[in-house]
C-alpha cells in the first residue's frame, strides 16, 4: 500500500486538503466492517507483546494512535484500527452541531511537512456522535472522545456545555479528553486559566467522567502549564495530552502557507512538542499522551523516552500514508531491542 499511496499522493495533493481528506474518509468508510478491512488488519497490525501498554485503565496493543481531528464524527475508528493504530481519539465533539469556519480552512506546508488548519471544530454534535458510538459495533481498539466547547457557549457556560457533551458520548468512550486548547475557536484561550479549568474539570468529575484527560496547548507559558498540572493532580485526572497545534510559526518555515492563520501541526512542531511532553512528565505521575510531529519510529520513540506512555499523530498520516502505524511499530521494536528494553513501558521516561 506504500507504493499505491506514493502513486496516488500527487493526485491527492493536487486537491484542496479538505477535499482530499474527505475522499480518504469515504474510502475508509467503504471498507470498514468488510473483508477488505480484515485483510488490512492482517497486513498492517503488528502483534508483539513488547508493544502492549497500559494507561488510564485501558489496554493498548501498541502505543501509536490517531489524534483528534482526523475522525471528527466517530465514523471510521475500526478502519483506522485495521491500519495498525492502537487507539483512536475522535472529535473534537461539541454539544451542538457546528459548521466550523469558512473554507478554505486547511493548508498544506509541503516544503515543511506541516499543516495549518483553522477548521473551527466542525462536527455533527454530541447527540449524533453519541448515537453513532452506541450503535456499534464496538471497535477493536480503544476509542477516546475529545470534548470541546460549543461556539455558542461562553466561559460561564463552559462547564455545563462540556458536561452535556460528556453525558451523550461518555458511556461509549474508553476515555474522554477535555480540549481546552483549540486555537481555532473563540474563547478557548480563556479556558486554560486555573479558575476556568477547575470549573470545567470539577463539573466533569461530578458527572462521573473517567478515565478523564486534559489536552494542553504548546503555547502556554511554563507557569500556566504547571498550574494545569496542579489541577490535574488536585482533581485526580487520569492523564494529560501534550500537545495541541500552535499559533506560533518557528523560524525557517519555507512554505508560503506559513502565513495562513490557524494552528500549525506536523514536523515543524515535533521538537517543541517532545519538550513539552518532557516538561509535563517530570511534574506529574499520570500517563502522558505525546502529540505533535510524529511521523517515524524515531519521532515516536523520542516522545516515549521523554515520558509519553502513548503517542498520537494526524499530519504524519497525510504525508506518509496508510502504512505509517505499521512502520512506526516495527521501527519501535528495533529501537527497543537496540537499547535493551523489554517493552515500550520500560522505555517511558528513559531520558533524564
Amino acid at each position: 500500500m506504500r507504493t499505491l499511496y506514493r502513486t496516488l499522493k500527487p493526485a491527492l495533493f493536487s486537491l484542496p486538503p479538505e477535499t482530499a481528506h474527505g475522499l480518504v474518509h469515504r474510502g475508509l468508510r467503504t471498507v470498514q466492517h468488510t473483508p477488505v478491512s480484515d485483510a488490512l488488519a492482517a497486513r498492517y497490525r503488528v502483534d508483539d507483546d513488547r508493544l502492549r501498554t497500559e494507561a488510564f485503565d485501558c489496554s493498548f496493543e501498541n502505543p501509536v494512535g490517531v489524534a483528534a481531528g482526523f475522525d471528527k464524527n466517530a465514523e471510521v475508528p475500526d478502519a483506522l484500527g485495521a491500519l495498525g493504530f492502537g487507539h483512536v481519539e475522535v472529535g473534537g465533539v461539541t454539544a451542538e452541531s457546528q459548521e466550523g469556519n469558512p473554507r478554505p480552512r486547511m493548508f498544506r506546508l509541503r516544503e515543511d511537512r506541516g499543516i495549518v488548519n483553522r477548521m473551527g471544530l466542525n462536527n455533527e454534535g454530541a447527540d449524533a456522535v453519541g448515537e453513532r458510538l452506541a450503535a456499534g459495533p464496538r471497535p477493536d481498539v480503544p476509542v477516546g472522545v475529545n470534548l470541546a466547547l460549543s461556539e455558542s457557549a461562553d466561559a460561564d457556560d463552559a462547564p455545563a456545555d462540556y458536561r452535556y457533551t460528556y453525558e451523550r458520548v461518555g458511556e461509549h468512550a474508553d476515555y474522554v479528553a477535555v480540549n481546552v486548547s483549540c486555537p481555532n475557536s473563540e474563547g478557548f484561550r480563556d479556558l486554560q486559566n486555573r479558575d476556568s479549568l477547575e470549573a470545567i474539570l470539577g463539573e466533569l468529575v461530578d458527572a462521573g467522567a473517567s478515565p478523564l484527560l486534559v489536552k494542553l496547548s504548546p503555547d502556554l507559558p511554563d507557569p500556566a502549564v504547571e498550574d494545569a498540572i496542579d489541577v490535574v493532580d488536585e482533581y485526580g485526572l487520569d492523564g494529560v495530552v501534550a500537545t495541541n497545534t500552535t499559533t506560533d510559526r518557528p523560524p525557517g518555515l519555507r512554505s508560503p502557507n506559513r502565513a495562513e492563520r490557524g494552528g500549525l501541526s506536523g514536523a515543524p512542531i515535533q521538537d517543541r512538542a517532545t519538550e513539552m511532553v518532557r516538561f509535563v512528565a517530570e511534574r506529574t505521575d499520570v500517563p502522558v499522551v505525546g502529540v505533535g510531529g510524529v511521523s517515524s519510529a524515531e519521532g515516536a520513540y523520542a516522545k516515549i523516552r521523554a515520558g509519553a506512555s502513548l503517542v498520537q499523530l494526524y499530519t504524519g498520516l497525510v504525508f506518509e500514508g496508510p502504512t505509517l502505524a505499521r512502520d512506526i511499530n516495527e521501527g519501535l521494536l528495533e529501537l527497543l531491542e537496540r537499547d535493551g528494553f523489554d517493552s515500550v513501558a520500560d522505555a517511558v521516561g528513559a531520558d533524564p
